[in-house]
């Protein structure tokens, strides 16, 4: 169904009469300039966002800043950081809209959002849990062992989030190439237009090789 939903997104809607017509994904990616500024703009609002992150997570291992209160460093930065984060989301969705189906069946975009759910779920414990009694360690040069905790699972989920994305644009495991049969799965490339080639297959009869990993 989700598939069914991203072939009408990426190849119908907005989609005009004749032969050139094309929908918005596909007029949104064929533009090269507004594509470049797109893509341009979420690279600098991640490094806005993780960037202010990474400041109040380095405050919460008493690494940096030892001397300032936490609340004092988490409420400087946080205006910028939810100025980041509303560009990131912008821009994000607008890259996923020019060309959904690529994403969707996409090892590294799926595995990157594995990993915002996790820094997500993260935020959300520290705020609900353990910020409850900042105010008595609010000053430590270096904040109890469930502050620090948090802020690792931050710096490690924040990396990883962006180590994957970094990765996306690599084909080592797209779909419609060989690849290992884990690969296929985890990216259900059976449903994709490219189809699914197991490369243990291809490897030994590459004559004969056919979508989904079966050989005729």
């Amino acid at each position: 169904m989700i598939g069914h939903f991203l072939t009408w997104l990426q190849n119908t809607l907005g989609k005009g009469h004749g032969d050139t017509a094309q929908s918005w994904s596909e007029a949104l990616l064929g533009s090269l300039n507004f594509w470049g500024l797109l893509e341009g703009t979420h690279l600098l609002a991640l490094m806005l966002f993780a960037g202010t992150i990474f400041v109040v997570d380095l405050r919460l291992l008493g690494v940096t800043f030892r001397r300032t209160p936490v609340s004092v460093v988490s409420d400087r930065v946080l205006p910028l950081t939810v100025v980041g984060f509303l560009l990131l989301l912008a821009t994000g969705l607008g890259l996923f809209f020019a060309k959904p189906l690529f994403y969707y069946h996409n090892l590294w975009f799926r595995a990157k959002m594995i990993f915002l759910v996790l820094a997500m779920l993260n935020i959300a414990v520290f705020h609900t849990r353990v910020q409850h009694n900042q105010a008595a360690w609010d000053t430590a040069p270096k904040p109890p062992g469930p502050a620090r905790l948090s802020a690792v699972l931050s710096l490690v989920s924040w990396i990883l989030v962006i180590a994957m994305g970094r990765f996306i644009p690599y084909d080592w495991f797209e779909c419609g190439k060989p690849v290992p049969h884990w690969a296929n799965v985890l990216q259900d490339c059976k449903a994709s237009e490219k189809g699914a080639y197991e490369k243990s297959v291809t490897t030994a009869n590459p004559t004969t090789a056919k979508p989904g990993g079966q050989a005729s």
